[in-house]
């Protein structure tokens, strides 16, 4: 009995000391790494609100309500006015012919000169009048006029026998002058008897000058102590308007337009009413210049004219034709002299490449004169044209 007492107490003491030791080993273990601590995360800027400064103020030196400059009260400085636009003042129509007659001289005598040298061989047998007729010919002179002028100077050449220089310059000059003609009236129409204002409308293909003949020919009228009232008609063509008001304006004269693509008929009448109102002494009206083939636009010219004529007769209808065109520009008079009676002829680009025998070819096409002449692009280089001064120039004096 008291064995069995003894091996329990044994084997309890055993399991206490068993039990002793796991529990120690247990201890003895390291504890796992704490979890690591979570990161320090910059917040990001808030988004500036209305007021907010940019950066953070600085102190600056700031002035008092005493230092500040106010207002007195006075009246807020007026903007100086603009000086007026300054007005061309015109060469006179005396020396502007002057200046034209030494350029035509210069730029349009070959023609002469050819014919001179011809007419001073010993010998004029048929191949040198021939040469004389295909010199004509060339200087767009005209197959009639020119078979005029060569049947003319071969009747008096052999009538005279012996031709000095002098005389056969003075016979080529009688015949040109007949052919040009001195008897006829170039002066522009603009002094109507018993009213005001005259009207004048201008007619032409556009590129032969039409626009800057009209501008420049209100130079002329200025120049000469008239005021002129411009009608720009030809609103097809934007920078028509534009350019016209310009040469207007350089003068003292005012421009009446339309809207673009407006009715040229319109604009034609409101010129003319404007310039009766104003009292002046001439209109001039630009037209349209589009091809001349479409019978539409020669219908719309035609239709400008009766318009214009609802106020008071037109007293010059002028054709402006590019000199240096030859034979086309006779074609263009034509279908011009159909739709609306010419009554003067402007020969433009008149200058060293033109061909001079077109001044005698056009008026025997259109039996109208050749009024007004442009030898270049300035200003004032327009000119009453005068038989005389253009022999001689073609010639040489």
């Amino acid at each position: 009995m008291e064995t069995v007492i003894l091996a329990v107490v044994i084997a309890v003491v055993v399991l206490g000391v068993l039990g002793g030791l796991v529990v120690g080993s247990r201890r003895k273990k390291p504890l796992p790494p704490p979890p690591p601590a979570a990161p320090d995360i910059t917040a990001p800027p808030a988004e500036p609100h209305v007021g907010d400064e940019a950066e953070t103020p600085r102190d600056e030196p700031r002035r008092t309500i005493e230092e500040v400059d106010l207002p007195d009260g006075s009246a807020p400085p007026v903007a100086e006015e603009l000086p007026p636009t300054e007005i061309d003042v015109p060469d006179p129509t005396a020396g502007r012919l002057i200046r034209l007659r030494a350029r035509l001289s210069r730029s349009q005598n070959a023609l002469g000169k050819g014919l001179l040298t011809l007419l001073s061989r010993e010998h004029l047998d048929d191949d040198t009048w021939e040469e004389i007729e295909e010199t004509l010919l060339t200087a767009d002179v005209g197959v009639a006029p020119t078979q005029e002028l060569v049947d003319g100077l071969r009747a008096r050449v052999k009538v005279l026998g012996t031709r000095t220089p002098d005389e056969l310059r003075g016979l080529l000059r009688e015949e040109l002058l007949k052919l040009v003609g001195t008897d006829v009236d170039r002066a522009v129409k603009t002094e109507p008897e018993e009213r005001k204002p005259g009207i004048v409308m201008v007619v032409g293909v556009n590129g032969t000058g039409k626009t800057t003949t009209t501008g420049k020919l209100a130079r002329v009228l200025v120049a000469d102590g008239r005021t002129v009232v411009l009608g720009a008609a030809d609103t097809f063509r934007a920078a028509a308007a534009d350019q016209l008001q310009t040469w207007g304006e350089r003068v003292g004269a005012h421009t009446v337009r339309g809207p673009e693509g407006g009715d040229p008929a319109s604009v034609a009448f409101d010129a003319v009413k404007e310039g009766k109102e104003m009292g002046v002494d001439v209109v001039l009206i630009d037209t349209a210049g589009r091809l001349h083939t479409k019978t539409g636009l020669m219908d719309e010219l035609s239709k400008v004219k009766r318009v214009v004529e609802k106020h008071a007769p037109l007293d010059e209808v002028l054709l402006v034709l590019d000199a240096t065109t030859g034979q086309n520009g006779l074609v263009q008079a034509r279908v011009f002299a159909e739709v609306v009676q010419i009554t003067g002829i402007v020969l433009t680009k008149l200058d060293g490449t033109a061909k001079g025998g077109i001044v005698i070819a056009v008026q025997r096409e259109l039996g109208v004169p050749v009024k007004l002449i442009g030898l270049g692009e300035g200003a004032d280089d327009l000119a009453p044209f005068e038989p005389e001064a253009f022999v001689d120039a073609l010639i040489g004096e």
